[in-house]
């Protein structure tokens, strides 16, 4: 018997993925819960069970394609035989899951008209009608143009963007014709030259560049403060080692910035917010999501894991969670569990040198705090100059929702708390 390999629902946001690998070919045997397909989202990598076992019969979704939400990815023959079909009954128009749709790869629905005639749509174009208030039985009118007369997404835009007939009304003066607006053409396809490879945008790359088109939306400012943090340096180069021995964990400086962090967000929550379309969402959690570079070289792509209420925890908790994530996500075995609810953002390019740079918001959140190298400079103390471990914090911000003056003073409590290092616990 047949059964089909959908896919879930990843998060509460998620609407699709990207079919990234498949752990098996068709004609392999598969056990139930053992992972059969790799899907990537804006949100997680992960690898999907098995939901039965027998042999991979067939695969609906090729790798690099767009899944939608709970449809078919692939069939599964579990071996077991099938019953005979029960008697046909005529019942009132409905909507029943059919097939597959070769040419969106999504699931198809088949809608019975009036007369008994069937049409097939895809969730995509059903959705589509349904927010717009097209019927069933007006967008079996329509046109398709796709495969055997199928109604593809341009139809029902087509459709939706063409004039309706007006009810008869007193004669109007005609307006002058004014030249048809050029539609915008399609870009050219990419030359590739003999030294050059075009690398198809699918998985975690588009992902990406879908989520940083939608961030790029936010209004932001960015502010930058120069921070001494020359008593953290050397508590750090005195403790590292006991650090690690009593505790278990490497004692790096990203713990101390997230520590300074949470509690400076606990001091103005409204930076811990979010700008959503319907209000601004408050949290009392602070989920401090830290984005992580892929590959050894770190050119694999970027994912932010969240370490939740960090306002109840102290240093050494945090630095343990922060080993026990970052390697989940380096060894893509991060749940969906490990990258939602974020209510902040933390980025730290200083790890590999960098000096100074203005983060893109991870969108809907407020803000996302770039700590960078530290580097030691002559500074002048008391009118004397001292050599002193210097670095730069950047707050890019949200300013629909963060004000200059609060994000100045928030800039300002991360740089005290850090400087004054009084918050270890």
């Amino acid at each position: 018997m047949p059964v089909e390999i959908l896919m879930p629902e990843l998060g509460e946001s998620v609407h699709e993925g990207t079919v990234s690998r498949w752990l098996k070919k068709v004609g392999d045997p598969v056990k139930e819960d053992e992972p059969i397909v790799e899907i990537m989202t804006d949100k997680v990598n992960t690898e999907l069970p098995s939901p039965a076992s027998g042999v991979l019969k067939e695969i609906l979704i090729k790798e690099g394609d767009l899944v939608q939400v709970f449809a078919p990815m692939g069939i599964i023959d579990d071996g077991s035989a099938t019953g005979a079909a029960a008697p046909e009954t005529k019942a009132a128009p409905e909507v029943k899951e059919l097939n597959l749709d070769a040419d969106t790869s999504q699931a198809k629905t088949v809608v019975e008209i009036e007369d008994g005639e069937r049409k097939w749509f895809t969730p995509v174009v059903r959705a589509m009608a349904k927010d717009a208030g097209v019927s069933d039985a007006d967008l079996a009118k329509i046109i398709g143009t796709g495969e055997g007369g199928r109604v593809t997404k341009k139809d029902l835009e087509g459709h939706l963007a063409a004039p309706k007939a007006a009810a008869p009304s007193k004669p109007v003066a005609t307006p002058t014709p004014t030249a048809p607006k050029a539609e915008p053409k399609p870009p050219a396809p990419t030359t590739v030259g003999p030294e050059q490879e075009l690398v198809p945008l699918v998985g975690m790359r588009k992902m990406i560049a879908d989520h940083m088109v939608r961030s790029s939306q936010v209004p932001v400012v960015t502010t930058i403060t120069e921070c001494d943090v020359t008593n953290m340096v050397n508590f750090r180069t005195l403790n590292k080692d006991s650090f690690q021995a009593t505790y278990g964990v490497k004692l790096t400086y990203t713990p101390f910035f997230i520590k300074a962090l949470a509690e400076s967000l606990a001091e103005f929550p409204l930076v811990n917010a979010a700008f959503m379309p319907d209000g601004i969402l408050m949290s009392k959690a602070i989920n401090v999501g830290i984005a992580v570079a892929l590959g050894k070289k770190g050119d694999e792509g970027l994912i932010v894991p969240v370490i939740k209420n960090c306002e109840s925890k102290g240093l050494v908790q945090i630095a343990k969670d922060l080993e026990e994530i970052a390697g989940k996500a380096r060894s893509s075995k991060l749940g969906v569990e490990d990258v939602k609810g974020g209510t902040f953002t933390l980025t730290n390019p200083g790890t590999y040198g960098a000096v100074f740079g203005t983060p893109m918001i991870n969108a809907p959140q407020g803000g996302i705090l770039g700590v960078y190298t530290i580097q030691k400079k002559p500074v002048v103390i008391n009118d004397a100059i001292a050599i002193r471990s210097m670095m730069n914090l950047v707050l890019t911000y949200d300013h629909r929702l963060i004000d200059g003056m609060l994000a100045g003073k928030f800039l300002a409590a991360v740089r005290d708390k850090l400087q004054g290092f009084d918050f270890f616990k």
